[in-house]
């Protein structure tokens, strides 16, 4: 997904301003920083991008689905329903608020399973939070009508999926807040930061005072602000900023590269009849940013992983013994490892993970490959790549 493979004179200007200037705080410093505001500039892009009222930059994907959580009301004893194939940090962040992840099985979106869904429904329920894993995105109109029946919030974990649209909306704009990642590996990236974005006013306003210790930014007096309420540090830096607005501008040119990389490698699989795609709803365009695919079985997953492999082709990923991105091999979270201690009723409900079945999401996940597109290769790269991975996958079968 990395943005970074692209960086050019854009982004060096975007930087040169700061360093010019020596701000590098996105706060204050008014009369040094010859009129630059790049995160309030990259917010700006954002809001436009996204077709969305307002706009939040934070330090990382994790501060933004942690703010987007804390700005929807999640706290101590609530339950956010999430699914068992994400990052880590969409349960860490759950967790830090006091809140229970409550993990779900997932379909052949690679994302929230419904029914699964509409089963883990509590008097304690808070929020339903889809991940849109690997540029791909969940049934987000089932999803809403769900919420909209239990009174829920709707999160979006957008982190893997800029760029792409559910129902004509950018992902991240369908539900109460989204949520974006612009790390270094990430579609566009600022080296580090995140982002949070919605249309409601009241969420946009506690999100800029929460992501910066409460403080109100009201008048020109930084050291003079109120503190509404209590908040933490998950500021952007000006630098981090200036690297980001560079790159999303050229959002559009990465997808479109993107693209036509993903249509080459996906009509060239196509001619295997073993091999099934991932599930994009009817509704949807995925940003493109990983081909999904699915083969008969465990086995014959684990025998394609060693063929690609042994082609030297490289970034595909099978995560049913992912350590970072499935269920099976979170033991960290199962046994409750923490530096502080958990509540009670949280270290309860995470030890019921250890021996809960999670067989739709097995189902899946073992039978899943799935390969990252690059925005480097070149076209011909991209159908030499595709001719090694058709051999090598035949040769498994």
């Amino acid at each position: 997904m990395p943005g970074f493979e692209l960086f050019g004179s854009a982004e060096k200007k975007e930087v040169h301003d700061v360093l010019e200037s020596g701000v590098l705080m996105r706060y204050g410093f008014d009369a040094m920083r010859n009129n630059h505001w790049k995160a309030k500039e990259l917010e700006t892009e954002l809001q436009t991008q996204m077709q969305v009222k307002h706009a939040q930059l934070v330090s990382s994907g994790t501060a933004a689905v942690s703010v987007a959580l804390a700005v929807a009301g999640v706290g101590s004893g609530d339950e956010v329903i999430l699914p068992t194939f994400t990052f880590v940090a969409s349960f860490e962040a759950v967790l830090m608020l006091g809140a229970t992840p409550v993990l779900v099985d997932i379909d052949d979106t690679l994302t929230l399973d419904i029914t699964a869904v509409k089963n883990a429904i509590t008097p304690k329920t808070k929020a339903i939070m889809p991940v849109h894993m690997c540029g791909g995105m969940a049934r987000l109109k089932e999803l809403k009508q769900i919420c909209d029946t239990h009174n829920l919030k709707l999160i979006e974990d957008a982190c893997q999926a800029i760029g792409g649209t559910y129902e004509g909306k950018p992902l991240g704009s369908y539900g109460d807040v989204g949520c974006f990642s612009f790390d270094f590996v990430k579609t566009i990236t600022s080296g580090e930061g995140g982002a949070i974005i919605t249309n409601n006013d009241e969420y946009a306003t506690w999100a800029d005072h929460y992501s910066d210790h409460g403080h109100d930014h009201v008048g020109s007096d930084r050291g003079a602000e109120s503190h509404p309420f209590l908040g933490y540090n998950f500021r952007i830096s000006e630098l981090h900023a200036a690297v980001g607005l560079a790159q999303v501008r050229r959002l559009d040119d990465f997808i479109a590269i993107q693209k036509k990389h993903y249509t080459i490698l996906r009509d060239a699989l196509s001619a295997i009849p073993e091999i099934t795609f991932r599930t994009t709803p009817e509704e949807g365009v995925e940003n493109y940013s990983f081909l999904n695919f699915f083969l008969a079985d465990l086995e014959t997953s684990n025998k394609a992983m060693l063929a690609l492999k042994e082609a030297g082709i490289d970034g595909c990923f099978h995560y049913y013994n992912n350590n970072w991105h499935y269920v099976r091999k979170w033991n960290h979270l199962k046994e409750a490892k923490s530096l502080f201690p958990i509540a009670p009723q949280i270290q309860d409900a995470l030890s019921t993970l250890e021996n809960k079945n999670f067989e739709k999401s097995d189902y899946y996940i073992a039978r899943n490959i799935s390969c990252l597109i690059k925005l480097s290769w070149t076209e011909d790269e991209v159908k030499l790549r595709a001719s090694k991975m058709v051999e090598a996958i035949k040769s498994v079968l």
